[in-house]
C-alpha cells in the first residue's frame, strides 16, 4: 500500500501535479493549469502556492508559471538558464536556480534535479529562447516519502541508479510517446527504478500522445506487486 506520511498529490491533468505536505506547504510541477484544456475548472483557482518545480520550458510545462509567480510570489526552481530567464521577467527574488545532481531544501519540500532526455527552449514574444537542459526531479516530503517525477524524457539506463540512490515511492512517468517514452519503454523505466507505485502522465492531452495506462498495464503484467494509478484529472493520491 502506498503511504504518502499524510502529504497529498493532486493531478491537474498532462504533467501538472501539486505537492501538498501534512503541514499545508503546496508545491506546483510543471503548473499547465488554466490554460490546460483537461484541468477541472475547480482546480484552476489556487489558494496557495509555495513552491514551483520546472523540469523544462516548453509551453505544456511552463505554462502558467508566470501568472501564478506574480499572484504567490512562490519559490521557483529550475535549471540554471531557465532561471536566469526568470529573473529576467521580475522573479531575482524567487528563483534558486540548480543542476543535476543538485539537492535542495525549500520548506517542507527536498529536490534533488535528475538527469531528463528531451530538448528545452522557452517560446516567449515571438523568439524562441534556449533554457538550459531539461531534468526530472526527485522529491523528499515531510515524513519520508519520496517520488520521482520524471519531467519529459526518454528511457535512459541511469533510471537505475535513481531508484537506488533514492528508493522512491511512486514515480510519474510520461508515456504518451513519440516526444517521450511511451509505454514499452517507461515498463522498462519501472524495472530500472524497482518502484511499485507509477502515476503515468503525458498522454492523452493530443491526438499525437497515443500512449496509454491500458498499454502500460499489458507491459508490466510480470511485475509482482506494482500498481499504476491511472488518475483523472483532478483525482487526490
Amino acid at each position: 500500500m502506498l503511504d504518502l506520511k499524510g502529504n497529498r498529490i493532486t493531478y491537474f491533468g498532462h504533467s501538472a501535479f501539486s505537492l501538498t505536505s501534512a503541514s499545508g506547504q503546496v508545491a506546483l510541477i510543471d503548473p499547465w493549469i488554466m490554460s490546460n484544456p483537461h484541468c477541472p475548472d475547480c482546480l484552476k483557482k489556487l489558494a496557495r502556492v509555495d513552491v514551483i518545480f520546472l523540469s523544462h520550458g516548453h509551453a505544456d510545462h511552463l505554462g502558467d508559471l508566470l501568472s501564478i509567480a506574480k499572484q504567490f510570489r512562490p519559490k521557483l526552481v529550475a535549471i540554471y538558464e531557465t532561471c536566469c530567464w526568470l529573473g529576467e521577467r521580475g522573479f531575482q527574488k524567487e528563483v534558486l536556480p540548480m543542476s543535476k545532481g543538485g539537492v535542495q531544501q525549500i520548506g517542507d519540500f527536498a529536490v534533488t534535479m535528475t538527469h531528463a532526455m528531451h530538448s528545452n527552449s522557452i517560446e516567449h514574444d515571438g523568439q524562441r529562447i534556449y533554457g538550459g537542459e531539461p531534468a526530472g526531479f526527485v522529491l523528499r516530503l515531510p515524513g519520508g516519502a519520496t517520488i520521482y517525477h520524471a519531467g519529459d524524457t526518454a528511457l535512459f539506463s541511469d533510471m537505475k541508479l535513481i531508484g537506488e540512490l533514492y528508493r522512491p515511492q511512486l514515480a510519474m512517468l510520461p508515456i504518451g510517446d513519440l516526444f517521450t517514452m511511451g509505454p514499452r519503454e517507461a515498463a522498462y523505466a519501472i524495472r530500472f527504478l524497482n518502484v511499485k507505485h507509477v502515476v503515468p502522465m503525458h498522454y492523452g492531452t493530443f491526438p499525437v500522445l497515443t500512449g496509454t495506462p491500458e498499454k502500460l498495464r499489458e507491459e508490466t503484467r510480470d511485475i509482482t506487486g506494482l500498481v499504476i494509478h491511472a488518475l483523472e484529472p483532478g483525482q487526490v493520491l
